[in-house]
Parts: C-alpha cells; structure tokens; sequence
C-alpha cells in the first residue's frame, strides 16, 4: 500500500487559528477539527501542494508560508507536514463543504476543548499562537 502524503496549513491571525470541522461523511477522520490541507498530487513538492490546497479549499492566496513544517505525523500509511500561513490574500471561506462542514478560528485553550485529529494539535496551537 502507497503512503498517503499530505501536506496542510495553519493560518495564524495573532491569537488564534483557522480549524476545519471534517464533515461526517469524510472517510479519513469524520466529524474532528483538523487543519486545512491534502494530499499531494504525484509529482507535485509539498510547498506547490499546500498553495494549491488552500486556494482549492479556503480561497486563499498564502503569501507568507514558513520554510520548514511546524509539525510531521507519520503513522501508518500517513505522511503528514504541516506548515504555518502567517500570511495570505483573501478571507478564508469554506469551498468544499463536503470536507469541512464548518471553519472556525480559535484560540489555544478552545482547541483543547475540541476534539481534534490529531492530539498534537492542541499543543501545535498553542505555540503557535500563544496560551489564552
């Protein structure tokens, strides 16, 4: 079996971050707030892949984007980076509402309330945007 290589992005807007809600039908971790991002196309660097991804899915242009990920999962068949968005053109608006039923942005201490794709993700939030 291939691994599932993906790449996703954490905008930061000072104290809080973007989370996208999987819709329950997803079927890779339905019904979680995870990060925004995808699978990276054959042939396509991570870096390609992210801006493609968010401008698919959130419609944004990242412009400031950090040169190494903040954080890589691997588990099984996954390859996760994820890589912080500091900046970007556009407001983020959700356009595939078959992945995400919901965005929101939220502060560190809201993340640990939520239940998340990943665990590490409450303490990624919080460094990147700071404790509430």
């Amino acid at each position: 079996m291939s691994a599932h290589r993906v790449v996703a992005g954490v905008l930061v807007s000072g104290p809080r971050v973007l989370l996208g809600h999987r819709s329950r039908g997803r079927r890779w971790y339905p019904g979680v707030w995870d990060v925004v991002g995808g699978h990276v196309e054959p042939g396509e660097d991570e870096r390609a892949a992210l801006l493609r991804e968010l401008r698919e899915e959130i419609g944004v242009e990242a412009t400031g984007v950090d040169g190494e990920p903040v954080l890589r999962v691997t588990e099984d068949d996954l390859h996760l980076a994820v890589y912080a968005v500091r900046t970007w053109e556009g407001e983020p608006r959700n356009l595939q509402p078959h992945e995400h039923d919901e965005l929101r942005w939220v502060t560190a201490g809201e993340a640990r309330g939520l239940a998340l794709a990943h665990p590490s993700y409450a303490d990624l939030v919080e460094r990147l945007a700071g404790p509430d």
